[in-house]
């Protein structure tokens, strides 16, 4: 009898395992060709999202293996310089200049040096973004720009309004303004003209609602229930009304896996599907949260 009912659960496990593996190929989306409008492709990189923080040369394999999905794209990186400390402080991964300025807090060792130094001779493009809290961004800007910017590898600079002003609306920020977007991007293109601000957020309404400048704009929304849901926010809440300012996505988020992780070779996929339904160029970066989940890091 057990041998029976054994019998009977292995051949409908069988069967349901080969009604699982056709449903699954049945949800793949089409295979696309590499789209022409992707300019920007590479990863997001944090302290908070991987452990162990990789070498410079697994950064390196990442954003490589990332850029030869979208044959023609620039190498890249979205480098966080400075994170949020709740409630109101933006920390600085730098050693401070030996002048004390509100909301702002300095390391005491130089985080990333070594590896900007490293996209130097690598020729990988950078933004360095901060998660500024109530911190004075024109400072910021100074600061981060002032210490970096002799690197070639660094193209602009990048502000989470997520986290801009956040003790003020928790886990939202405050929106920017027309004027404060004008600002901030002439303080950041007086380092150097080619330099470009972007500003990233899910929500189009925090971003300034007619001014647009050289301005990138970086959406990072996730917890969505597929890839449809994905592409009708990326698509229609975001690039179309930015249009024909570029855009840039971030994808990977550990709160989508559940689907995404279901998808053949799911950073081409998502960014090739993404780059199809955007008019404009974008960028596609890959979170650091998943990041040893799609791509083979070099040993540390």
């Amino acid at each position: 009898m057990k041998k029976r009912t054994l019998a009977v659960v292995l051949v409908l496990g069988t069967a349901a395992l080969a009604e699982g593996c056709r449903n699954r190929a049945e949800v793949q989306p089409e295979v696309l060709a590499a789209p022409k409008n992707v300019v920007f492709a590479g990863v997001r990189s944090s302290h908070y999202g991987i452990k162990p923080f990789p070498e410079p040369a697994s950064w390196q394999k990442a954003i490589d293996a990332m850029t030869s999905r979208f044959p023609g794209a620039t190498p890249g990186a979205i480098w966080i310089v400075g994170e949020l400390k709740r409630p109101t402080t933006c920390r600085l991964f730098f050693p401070s200049d030996s002048k004390a300025y509100p909301n702002i807090e300095f390391a005491e060792t130089d985080t990333h040096e070594k590896f900007l130094s490293h996209f130097d001779e690598t020729g990988t493009k950078v933004f360095l973004q901060v998660e500024p809290a109530r911190a004075d961004l024109p400072t910021l800007i100074d600061l981060v720009l002032g210490r970096y910017k002799h690197h070639p590898c660094v193209i602009g600079f990048g502000v989470d309004v997520e986290w801009y002003r956040e003790s003020d609306r928790p886990g939202w920020g405050i929106p920017v303004d027309d004027e404060t977007a004008r600002q901030w991007e002439s303080r950041v293109k007086a380092h150097n003209p080619s330099y470009r601000l972007f500003l990233k957020h899910w929500d189009l309404n925090w971003m300034p609602k007619t001014y647009r400048g050289d301005i990138v704009f970086v959406d990072d929304g996730q917890e969505v229930k597929n890839l449809d849901d994905l592409l009708d926010a990326f698509q229609n809440r975001w690039a179309d009304h930015f249009h024909p300012s570029p855009v840039f996505f971030q994808i990977g988020y550990n709160s989508d896996k559940p689907w995404w992780q279901n998808l053949d070779n799911p950073p081409q996929t998502i960014g090739r599907t993404i780059a199809q339904r955007v008019k404009q160029s974008c960028g596609i970066i890959w979170v650091d949260f998943s990041l040893k989940d799609v791509f083979e890091l070099s040993p540390e």
